[in-house]
């Protein structure tokens, strides 16, 4: 399996590129900014975009939705929880004196339990919503992709509008750390971690 991270726009989004070593056939996840740098490396790659995927629809991780969407034909999924979000992006960015793209509109919207497939990869939509009401992760073999629902030693904020502490706390033990304990954790912003390490010494858990 490839995973490619590539550090993003002004709030340091860690966007991901998921690939079949077999096909080449890709998912970017989170394309928060400098389309042009995510479209180079797929070029590095030799790799395909199949699909666009916002884990959330927070302005910061989908502000190269539109020139993915439009330089490479993938299909672009979020949350149906979401939509509200990604619609406002533009007044959102705005709010922190950034500016953003629109979006492209979405090609399928997501519910939680999904599994979408990228040649031999079978990817598993895990609904963590908390940080925004219709957060996803992303699981595949011994990687999760947790967007801004779990950090390593921290985890979302819950104080912008949609957040939820409760909701968070209960995705993330439902769904996040019942994964083995050697699953490489792949957040939104910062370092990677792992399930076991945040089981044991994340201080929010």
């Amino acid at each position: 399996m490839i995973v490619e991270r590539i550090v993003v726009g002004p709030l340091q989004v860690n966007c991901f590129i998921l690939a079949c070593p077999q096909t080449l056939e890709a998912a970017v996840i989170d394309p928060g900014a400098e389309g042009e740098r995510i479209t180079a490396a797929l070029q590095r790659l030799g790799a395909t975009a199949k699909l666009v995927i916002n884990t959330h629809g927070h302005f910061d991780h989908i502000g190269a939705n539109h020139l993915l969407v439009e330089q490479t034909g993938a299909e672009l999924l979020i949350h149906r929880g979401d939509l509200a979000l990604l619609d406002k992006a533009e007044q959102h960015a705005a709010l922190y004196g950034l500016s953003v793209s629109a979006s492209a509109p979405p090609s399928r919207m997501l519910d939680g339990g999904e599994t979408l497939t990228l040649g031999s990869l079978e990817v598993k939509v895990l609904a963590t919503p908390g940080h925004s009401p219709g957060g996803i992760s992303l699981y595949v073999d011994d990687h999760v992709f947790t967007g801004d629902a779990l950090f390593a030693g921290s985890i979302g904020r819950t104080d912008l509008p949609g957040g939820d502490l409760d909701q968070l706390l209960t995705a993330i033990r439902d769904q996040l750390l019942v994964l083995p304990e050697d699953t490489l954790v792949h957040p939104g912003h910062g370092p990677d971690s792992s399930i076991g390490r945040e089981k044991r010494s994340n201080p929010f858990l």
